[in-house]
């Protein structure tokens, strides 16, 4: 049965939930080592490869949105799911038992290829939902991914502290078997969406940005807000420990439990996507993102980094959702390369945010890192702006 085919049918909540909880295990995997560093160092001190660890996961997520999401078209996509959970299972207990740091390095590269599984799954609630459910459906499984992101250094920072570093690995065994089985047991049966094989489904990549002007935006679009998420949550630790907070990693990780609460704004946002339709929504989300940062920027204190994180989380979060609302209703054949496009682009933004935060740190501290930030929603906001008028402009000569 190919996707298409079953899109009339809608998946039952407790699907749709199994579906979060397995998408935001799968993706915690990619942030993981993040709090664990020092630990990681304190047992080889001395060694480079330390520092290329969040890198080389990055690295492998990479890869995994470009070569492994496309599959999702092509095979079916259970077997395919199930084992990618298996793989970070593998990868996991290596990373476990790694004696040396080029080996956890090795270990960091498989594992954040097989986390996309998490983007494997997302389509699916698209593709088994009628159109007026879709952006729900979305929202629920995408609820799972954020808070999987947020919570995830959290959990780490604390079974590092109490256990440590290899012990959070040998936690992600169970957890990454656990979400395979939950997997075979609720997933539909799906079969190829599309006829292509895998060499011509990679080269429809650009075939479908050319293609399709409304993916285009909503890729350019989410890049720049996911961009400003990443110069926030780069710079933090920073920011906390400076002599006016004096805060360590610790509190750092609990900002990861406070931006969590704007995961719940994901189902709300796919059902205004659903009523009001996803471009006004998109709207919606990067004026708040923008307006979190203005928070951030102007209440230079504690409850002004909560607030400011919450509102800026809940936008960041409302903007993808309606993207991702108008990028599956676009080819139903095609919904993993475009997820593929998608999610590759929003990645680059943030790898783009993360990189350049640290510049604005040094050369303008708080004050500059909150420009970037409002930089970045700026760009959002002007490449919707001008896309309207562009549309406006087609349909008043039509």
């Amino acid at each position: 049965m190919h996707i298409h085919e079953a899109e009339r049918s809608d998946l039952g909540r407790t699907t749709l939930y199994a579906m979060a909880v397995a998408s935001g295990m799968a993706v915690a995997n990619i942030y993981y080592n993040q709090p664990l560093l020092g630990l990681i160092e304190a047992e080889f001190p001395g060694e480079p490869a330390i520092g290329l660890l969040p890198t080389a996961t990055q690295l492998g997520y990479a890869l995994g949105l470009l070569l492994l999401l496309p599959l999702g078209d092509i095979v079916r996509r259970r077997p395919l799911i199930v084992g990618q959970f298996l793989a970070i299972a593998v990868a996991a207990a290596i990373a476990a038992v790694s004696p040396t740091p080029w080996m956890l390095l090795g270990a960091s590269v498989l594992l954040g290829a097989s986390a996309t599984v998490a983007q494997q799954i997302v389509p699916i609630a698209a593709a088994r939902s009628k159109p007026k459910n879709r952006g729900a459906a979305v929202g629920t499984v995408m609820a799972g991914v954020l808070t999987g992101i947020l919570l995830s250094r959290t959990v780490s920072g604390f079974v590092g502290a109490h256990a440590g570093w290899r012990e959070m690995f040998w936690a992600s065994v169970p957890l990454a078997l656990g979400g395979a089985l939950l997997m075979v047991v609720t997933v539909p049966r799906l079969g190829p969406s599309s006829p292509l094989s895998y060499h011509r489904a990679l080269g429809s990549l650009v075939a479908l940005w050319r293609r399709e002007p409304d993916l285009r935006l909503a890729s350019l679009v989410q890049a720049a807000l996911f961009a400003s998420f990443s110069v926030f949550w780069t710079v933090l630790a920073l920011y906390l420990a400076i002599p006016r907070f004096g805060l360590g990693a610790d509190a750092a990780g609990l900002f990861g439990v406070v931006g969590a609460l704007g995961a719940f704004s994901a189902p709300v946002a796919g059902k205004m996507a659903d009523r009001i339709g996803g471009k006004t929504v998109v709207w919606f989300g990067a004026v708040l993102t923008a307006i979190g940062w203005t928070v951030l920027a102007t209440w230079t204190s504690i409850a002004g980094l909560v607030v400011g994180v919450i509102v800026l989380d809940i936008g960041i979060q409302v903007a993808l959702i309606a993207n991702q609302h108008i990028i599956y209703a676009l080819d139903p054949t095609a919904r993993g390369r475009i997820n593929t496009v998608f999610m590759t682009s929003m990645f680059l933004g943030g790898a783009l945010g993360s990189a350049l935060s640290f510049g604005a740190w040094s050369f303008g501290s708080w004050p500059g890192v909150s420009m970037l930030g409002i930089g970045f929603a700026a760009l959002a906001l002007a490449a919707k702006a001008v896309a309207h008028r562009a549309a406006r402009a087609v349909s008043s000569k039509g």
